[in-house]
């Protein structure tokens, strides 16, 4: 017998969060639907947050917090720390860096082949580097 898939609306964020052995709670459902189905973004928790009350979705702040950084940890998203108490989540997992623009609070993808790195230091035995994070800040020139 032959099974039959139907296009359901919570069908991509169903199959992501499996993938990532992640249990489908429905705030996980609805939080991975409004992230993960709109494209690459950075997203801060307190706009997930107000999407998701404009959306119809009750959470509260806390458990957006706690869902983002559940997804970090299982790879769907990444989280950027842009200085200390602002971070940004990354629907793009792939290898790439930011520009930030520190008047406005825009990120920006920057592809990775634009950043040339070299002169690494030497790292310890047993030790090897996982990924290279780079941010770029931009501002208004000063007259």
């Amino acid at each position: 017998m032959r099974r039959v898939t139907l296009n359901r609306p919570f069908a991509a964020a169903l199959e992501r969060l499996r993938a990532a052995d992640l249990r489908p709670t429905r705030q996980r459902m609805a939080l991975a639907r409004l992230l993960l189905e709109g494209g690459d973004r950075h997203v801060t928790a307190e706009q997930v947050h107000s999407q998701a009350a404009e959306s119809g979705i009750r959470v509260s702040l806390a458990t957006v917090y706690n869902t983002l950084h559940q997804f970090q940890r299982a790879g769907l998203i990444r989280e950027v720390v842009v200085e200390a108490g602002r971070s940004y989540f990354d629907t793009n997992v792939s290898d790439h860096h930011h520009l930030y623009f520190e008047d406005g609070g825009r990120l920006v993808d920057v592809p990775a082949a634009q950043v040339e790195i070299r002169g690494l230091p030497d790292l310890p035995p047993g030790v090897e580097v996982s990924r290279i994070d780079v941010i770029l800040r931009a501002s208004a020139k000063s007259k």
